[in-house]
């Protein structure tokens, strides 16, 4: 997939064709330069932090392969605050399949009407969740300035608590 991508992009824009010793070099470039950029959001320990006094389990619905997203949560520190990782190993398919989001909730031990999804992508993450009978809620960082009718929408993880109904102090919210 990432080589068909690194061809179609440089045949956009007037590179060389990539044969297999020019996506060897370039995706192990890539990979390099994408690992040093990995750094938790700020708000990410925030919410966690939230979570825990609160008490809700959480975990990671995935299209990366589980070791890697394992990985990479624990280089950024998350790994231990994460809860479960679900993937596409699972059942062979990603997000927006619903069997994973029912998944994680049966390893949380809840039902998908009692979870919710918060992720940065519309279609896969937020409406993918809603479709499988969870909250969907659609991670919006970009400020794009949609406000799809059927999902909440936030800017940032410090504004899911309100979304959730609790707040930092560890109570529900009415």
């Amino acid at each position: 997939q990432r080589r068909r991508r690194v061809a179609a992009l440089h045949a956009a824009f007037g590179g060389p064709a990539v044969d297999a010793e020019l996506f060897e070099a370039w995706d192990a470039a890539f990979e390099d330069a994408y690992r040093a950029a990995w750094r938790p959001c700020p708000d990410a320990p925030r919410l966690l932090d939230t979570l825990d006094a609160v008490g809700l389990a959480r975990g990671v619905v995935t299209n990366m392969r589980i070791d890697y997203q394992r990985e990479k949560l624990a280089v950024v520190g998350l790994l231990d605050r994460v809860g479960v990782l679900v993937g596409m190993e699972t059942f062979g398919v990603g997000k927006p399949d619903p069997r994973l989001f029912r998944r994680a909730c049966d390893v949380l031990g809840v039902e998908p009407a009692e979870a919710a999804y918060v992720g940065d992508e519309l279609d896969v993450d937020a409406r993918g969740a809603r479709d499988a009978g969870l909250l969907g809620v659609w991670l919006d960082r970009h400020g794009t300035g949609e406000s799809p009718p059927d999902v909440p929408v936030i800017s940032s993880l410090d504004e899911l608590p309100a979304v959730l109904g609790v707040d930092r102090g560890g109570s529900e919210a009415r």
